[in-house]
């Protein structure tokens, strides 16, 4: 049996990507998580889960009992607090614990970026923190890495979040610093081949892909695979500081860890030390074939909310309240709590439910229903609606109608296209809102079927 491995940082992109690899290539896994019931509601199963914070050093030293090797993938960039003092506090507990229960090594994701530079306060915390988990004697094997690409990377979610929403982008010289992206692929390859690797100490491994590019061929490039016509402006004015406040305005959602980031920029990502490419037996991607890679694992990575009723009734009357949804008669459940996120949204800026329907019995394609749009629609059998609220990611919910010898069955399903790690929180958060809201409004619609018109 291969022995238990300690994985932190579940919940994070990285962490969760490299967990499902864990688990299909059949290591047991526990996973250290602030929040249990968050990580159970990603659908994961044979896994044991841990709650506990790498900041409380009773939890650590209770997850590492029987741990044979101990992924260290966290941060605390998303801190109101000193992130720094945070890291520092939490490598000691972890690395002090991995001593103590005999850990016989620690694998830690760090960062590129050259120790002789005056770093980033980031940069600067991620090399520390890589010299405090050596500092028990517990062998550790550090990856430093630049920008990871992938769908729903933080980093390549914020220059999605700029290509998309800009057709013109100011750029300030930081878009001119060089760079060595890796492909998530590529990445998981190397922490994965870290379990296997002989040790006679510590080591540390700059990775990266197989080519360097600006922070703007990045934002060209993925410009050019999507089909979007941007505008690069080149000013020399915008310094990383005043550009983390720029990048709030225009991707509010990842503000707080954003701007930690942006005033890394200045600094070069890029590997000055070849050993992983003569010590793994790894190929990287360039940078193209990465973005190509992300755009095509986006429609795999949906996330639903799927029910199901059955009535005693035909497809007509099953789907008449289906129809008649929305507007002046509601959600069949809990309204107030509609009634609230409209008005969240318009605070937000949005649509809300002002715009109501058209018709409180009739829909068509390209109807509104509050703050959704009517997507498709066969009369007796399935409405589809897209959401138009403001919302980290692009939503649906459907409803469909299936006759058989008992009458009929609803199903309804509700479709959530995450953006990046902000996306994904946002949908585990309201997870139990749905078992609320969505099973109320489904047997509400049954209770109403036979009983419209």
């Amino acid at each position: 049996m291969k022995p238990l491995i300690l994985l932190t940082g579940a919940t994070g992109y990285v962490g969760g990507q490299l967990l499902k690899a864990l688990h299909e290539a059949g290591y047991p896994v526990r996973c250290l998580v602030r929040r249990p019931e968050a990580f159970k509601a990603t659908g994961l199963s044979g896994v044991e889960v841990q709650a506990g914070d790498v900041l409380n050093s009773a939890s650590v030293n209770e997850a590492m009992a029987g741990v044979t090797t101990a992924y260290y993938l966290v941060h605390s960039m998303g801190s109101t607090q000193s992130f720094e003092d945070q890291d520092r506090v939490a490598a000691q507990n972890f690395a002090n614990a991995a001593r103590a229960a005999g850990v016989e090594r620690i694998i830690y994701l760090g960062g590129l970026g050259q120790s002789t530079d005056e770093l980033s306060a980031h940069l600067r915390s991620r090399q520390e923190v890589g010299e405090i988990l050596r500092s028990t004697g517990v062998p550790v094997i550090e990856f430093r890495a630049s920008v990871v690409i992938g769908s729903g990377s933080l980093s390549f979610e914020m220059i999605r979040a700029l290509v998309e929403r800009l057709p013109v982008m100011i750029a300030p010289r930081w878009v001119s610093v060089a760079a060595q992206p890796i492909a998530i692929a590529d990445l998981l390859s190397y922490l994965i081949a870290a379990l296997d690797l002989p040790l006679d100490g510590s080591k540390t491994f700059e990775i990266g892909g197989s080519d360097r590019v600006s922070y703007g061929g990045l934002m060209r490039e993925y410009a050019r695979q999507r089909g979007l016509k941007r505008l690069v402006i080149s000013v020399p004015l915008l310094t990383p500081r005043l550009s983390s406040l720029w990048l709030g305005l225009i991707t509010p959602l990842y503000v707080r860890v954003g701007r930690k980031l942006i005033d890394s920029i200045r600094h070069e990502t890029v590997v000055e030390d070849q050993t992983a490419l003569s010590t793994f037996p790894i190929q990287p991607s360039g940078f193209r074939d990465a973005i190509s890679a992300a755009l095509k694992a986006d429609g795999k990575h949906l996330l639903t909310d799927f029910r199901t009723i059955r009535v005693s009734v035909g497809p007509e009357a099953a789907f008449a309240p289906i129809r008649k949804i929305g507007g002046a008669r509601g959600w069949y459940y809990a309204n107030w709590l509609w009634q609230l996120r409209g008005w969240l949204d318009n605070l937000a800026g949005g649509v809300g439910l002002r715009r109501g329907r058209r018709d409180a019995d009739a829909l068509q394609v390209g109807d509104t229903v509050d703050f959704w749009r009517v997507e498709a629609i066969e009369p007796g059998r399935r409405l589809r609606l897209s959401a138009e609220m403001k919302l980290p990611g692009r939503a649906w919910l459907e409803f469909k109608v299936t006759e058989d010898s008992a009458g009929c069955l609803i199903s309804q399903t509700a479709t959530f296209d995450a953006r990046g790690l902000l996306g994904r929180a946002y949908w585990y958060s309201v997870c139990p809102l749905h078992e609320f809201v969505f099973s109320g409004m489904l047997r509400g619609i049954a209770a109403r079927a036979g009983t419209e018109n």
